[in-house]
């Protein structure tokens, strides 16, 4: 399989899944990657390169809010990121948009794959 189409298909659906993380509880950036990598036979490995900006991101849009707090492992700080209210407002609407949208695309696959049977 091009690897190419998987790769884009991933990345569209990347900051919904950021959201659904935070919106469970608040986390920090290490914890998300963690998660993320559990998931990995599906998703990918994640990657800091590409999270903190996508967090970056969120939060630059009002999606996510961050509070510093100090980390005991290595007395520096540790940022953990939260749903802004505007953040789970646009999740419920991305999370209605994909109910439709797998729908719609599950639709597409049933009849290809009826037709293919047919043949």
């Amino acid at each position: 399989m091009d690897n190419r189409y998987v790769q884009q298909f991933k990345k569209g659906s990347l900051e919904m899944i950021l959201l659904c993380l935070i919106g469970r509880r608040e986390t920090y950036g290490y914890e998300i990657i963690t998660e993320l990598n559990n998931s990995a036979s599906v998703l990918g490995y994640a990657k800091e390169g590409t999270i903190y900006p996508l967090l970056y991101r969120l939060q630059k849009a009002e999606l996510v809010k961050c509070r510093l707090a100090s980390a005991e492992a290595n007395g520096g700080s540790k940022k953990y990121y939260s749903l802004t209210d505007k953040g789970k407002e646009i999740l419920d609407e991305l999370l209605l948009f994909w109910s439709d949208y797998e729908n719609c695309i599950n639709g597409y696959i049933a009849a290809y794959q009826q037709e293919e049977v047919s043949e």
